[in-house]
């Protein structure tokens, strides 16, 4: 159901029922409702609608390449201003310099250990090192590895 139907009976409903009750107060109540929501469906329609003989209606048709452009101009004024770009630029740098320490410490990186292995062992170095124990060689550096990558990366973000 259209809203400015719906809007109408119900101020419309709201003045009988004061009408209906004799009470003064609901029937004006519902009086002025319905007058407010008449005169500004009038006010849209008249807006988007030529009426004869009332000047200024149609006027969003009749001028809208002029709403178009004062639109375009007030966006790009206002809202795409040099000095608002600059600002959210460098606003938006001092937000992204957050602490990632915590949230780097968390995370596993025995994934990254095992790939590393694999492209290794999948490597010219991996006959050479099947000869000094293989993968069971390696194993003892996984500890090692996850530290000196979680310091590495703690150290990265914490660069400008």
């Amino acid at each position: 159901m259209n809203k400015s139907i719906l809007t109408n009976l119900i101020a419309t409903a709201v003045l009988a029922l004061g009408w209906g009750l004799q009470n003064e107060l609901v029937m004006m109540v519902g009086l002025f409702a319905l007058s407010g929501a008449l005169t500004n469906w009038l006010a849209v329609h008249m807006l988007f609608e030529k009426v004869p003989g009332l000047v200024g209606s149609g006027v969003i048709p009749a001028r809208f390449e002029e709403f178009k452009a004062a639109i375009k101009r007030l966006m790009m004024e206002q809202f795409f201003s040099q000095e608002n770009i600059d600002r959210f630029v460098s606003g938006s740098s001092a937000r992204s310099k957050m602490e990632l320490a915590p949230v780097i410490e968390k995370v596993d990186f025995s994934p990254a250990f095992d790939k590393l292995i694999e492209v290794i062992m999948n490597s010219s170095f991996g006959g050479m090192l099947n000869m000094l124990g293989g993968v069971d060689a390696l194993t003892p550096l996984k500890e090692p590895f996850i530290s000196g990558m979680k310091e590495s990366i703690v150290e990265i973000t914490a660069k400008d």
